[in-house]
């Protein structure tokens, strides 16, 4: 019976996440239908007046409302629009002051009748600040007070009871994040800027370029066509990268040598020839600009563990795969 009663309730549980994952997924798509219709315009609108401030966005919100517009203040700030969230209630006793005339308030409230609301609004409309409001009221005191209304469609809550903020939570969300990639590409948000943002972790690492990271100078294993098979392993020795690069005349990168040619011609007497008959030909290269993210993807797609850097087609140095794992790329 123990086991029966076990298996029970896994497929009852799995039977509820389902449940909840079609239910939040048909309001995302009542609100992906909504933006090809009547929201199109307010949520084009308040891009533009989120676009054109001179300060910061101020988003404000009570309960899960509260949590999303935390959520969403960070990834406007993190993409480029300088943003912060307040919560109402702290307003309400003096973090009023925080918000500038030259800002903008994102307001969330899924009924747009929330009572801590009241002193942001009021405050707002005294001193003329460009209030947005996201809700469901449509004729709700928030929408009414509002110089831009993102209306969101009703949707049925995942919660069976109807109560607990889901499905709603996740089109507050949803809303929230199509503001902030709109303006990030109304700006020409770049992965450089981004990197700006976020320079620790992994994805400060994936954002980091080539040129942060790479072996310059005498540290590039580097010979010439025409060299001697002896010379250049002794520079792959030298050097320790497992590999030497060579030029020709003009200074311009010809070919790689690698351990892995070295084994593959060990029953070749090869000591006795030049590097332009054992070298790879147009070898995989990076620039210096190249992020470290695609860098790895480029090392582990093509089964190597150095990439040469290559400007204008002269080597300008080289980044090893211990480079890039290093700095926490993986």
């Amino acid at each position: 019976m123990g086991s029966l009663k076990k298996k029970a309730d896994r497929e009852a549980a799995i039977a509820s996440a389902v449940r909840t994952v079609t239910t939040e997924q048909a309001g995302l798509a009542a609100l992906a239908e909504a933006l090809d219709n009547g929201l199109a315009e307010p949520f084009a609108s308040a891009v533009e007046t989120l676009s054109v401030i001179r300060g910061r966005v101020i988003v404000t919100g009570v309960g899960k409302s509260g949590h999303i517009g935390s959520k969403i203040a960070a990834t406007l700030a993190s993409t480029g629009t300088p943003a912060f969230f307040v919560h109402p209630a702290e307003a309400n006793h003096g973090d009023l002051g925080m918000i500038a005339r030259d800002d903008v308030i994102v307001a969330i409230s899924w009924s747009g009748e929330t009572t801590e609301l009241q002193g942001i609004v009021a405050y707002a409309k005294r001193f003329s600040i460009p209030l947005i409001a996201i809700t469901a009221g449509e004729t709700s005191t928030l929408a009414r007070e509002a110089s831009v209304v993102i209306c969101l469609p009703r949707a049925a809550e995942a919660c069976p009871h109807g109560l607990a903020p889901t499905t709603s939570a996740a089109m507050q969300l949803v809303v929230g994040d199509a503001l902030a990639i709109a303006l990030l590409e109304a700006r020409g948000f770049t992965p450089e800027h981004f990197r700006t943002f976020h320079p620790g972790g992994q994805l400060g690492a994936n954002l980091t370029q080539i040129r942060d990271v790479m072996h310059v100078g005498d540290e590039v294993p580097l010979v010439p066509t025409g060299t001697g098979m002896k010379e250049a392993i002794a520079e792959i020795s030298r050097k320790s990268f497992g590999c030497v690069a060579v030029t020709d005349e003009e200074g311009l990168l010809a070919g790689i040598i690698t351990d892995g040619d070295l084994r593959r011609k060990i029953g070749m007497d090869i000591l006795p020839m030049t590097v332009d008959q054992v070298m790879t030909r147009n070898p995989k290269t990076v620039t210096p600009d190249t992020l470290a993210a695609t860098a790895l993807q480029l090392i582990n797609s093509s089964a190597i563990t150095s990439l040469m850097v290559v400007e204008k087609g002269k080597p300008v140095g080289l980044v090893h795969m211990h480079d890039l794992l290093r700095i926490g790329v993986a």
